[in-house]
């Protein structure tokens, strides 16, 4: 019985002797996909998550964890054996639609979106997540070489260039290392924001870590589908710094401390997401993910050229402009 059918079922015996309509919502870029199921006036969302590909217990765990801190999915049935859970719908407005269709609402909608970030960064209960420590964050910057750099650009580094891109790396997990440790969603921006009552609704949240206090608001103010001006970000960046300080987050207590943390946050975050992209391109045949790279880039440029210490980066990505200018003018699938 394929997964379609075993879904189908697993609904109907949920909802017993009530029609149902099922349409497909969204995939992420895991082997989950979700579903609208619709019962007479009411609708929820079903997660279908593969048992050989995904695990159903992250999620759950983590749900339980935000349920009293912010606004996300209830669990109304599961089944974990067979990878399925029923949730409550949050709607379909993401930020990303909202802030391109009506960009007047960013300063509304990225305040509720910084507090919501507060309250989760409050959370005291870190135990049983995993850390995000040197190992896990020198994984996600190996991805850039592996392929980004090997996959994407079609480039085998010379021992030199590996030397230095190594020795960046170091410098860039001592500084994440060193900041304050927090509850890290891991992917907080406007793909995963849902403009609801409260706002905003949180999705995907099943990889969340302990790790530094910076990383989230990375991944909200530099996100990769939707660009803001240095000014803006540096400005939001601010008021959340001194609303999360009044709460009594451990942030730094100088703010150019914080903001440096940030920028050097960001730096992992998009070596990261660069390295991501392409395996989801290359190896998922997920290609679209191509087209948000150029982004991306641009937030890793300009980090480097504000840092001397990370002009070995810099020097590294201008000598890989050419393979990349290159790459763009041939590249088929």
């Amino acid at each position: 019985m394929n997964r379609s059918q075993l879904l189908e079922n697993w609904i109907q015996h949920q909802f017993p002797g009530m029609p149902f309509t099922l349409q497909p919502t969204s995939a992420d870029a895991s082997f989950r996909r979700y579903f609208r199921v619709r019962i007479g006036d009411k609708t929820l969302i079903v997660m279908d998550a593969p048992p050989a590909q995904e695990d159903c217990a992250p999620f759950i765990h983590v749900a339980k964890l935000l349920a009293n801190a912010v606004h996300v999915p209830k669990i109304h049935g599961q089944d974990a054996s067979q990878g399925f859970l029923l949730l409550s719908d949050l709607g379909d407005l993401t930020y990303l639609r909202a802030l391109t269709e009506q960009p007047e609402t960013a300063h509304r909608l990225y305040a509720q979106a910084t507090d919501a970030l507060v309250s989760m960064q409050l959370i005291q209960t870190l135990e049983n997540l995993p850390a995000y420590d040197e190992k896990l964050l020198r994984f996600e910057l190996n991805l850039f070489p592996e392929w980004y750099i090997a996959s994407h650009l079609q480039v085998e580094l010379s021992d030199k260039q590996k030397k230095a891109l190594g020795q960046v790396f170091t410098r860039i997990l001592q500084n994440n290392l060193a900041q304050p440790c927090v509850f890290v969603h891991r992917d907080y921006h406007s793909r995963n924001l849902m403009v609801s009552e409260p706002n905003p609704g949180i999705l995907d949240f099943q990889d969340a870590v302990a790790g530094p206090v910076t990383y989230d608001l990375v991944s909200l103010f530099k996100d990769a589908y939707i660009q803001w001006d240095e000014a803006q970000i540096l400005d939001w960046t601010i008021r959340y710094w001194e609303k999360a300080r009044r709460a009594g987050v451990p942030v730094q207590r100088d703010f150019g401390d914080f903001y440096r943390d940030f920028e050097w946050m960001g730096v992992q975050r998009h070596i990261k997401v660069l390295g991501i992209f392409a395996r989801l391109a290359y190896r998922d045949g997920k290609h679209a993910y191509l087209d948000d790279m150029p982004l991306v880039m641009r937030y890793l440029r300009k980090t480097c050229e504000r840092y001397h210490e990370l002009s070995r980066l810099l020097n590294l990505l201008d000598e890989l402009g050419e393979n990349e200018s290159n790459r763009k003018i041939g590249y088929t699938f």
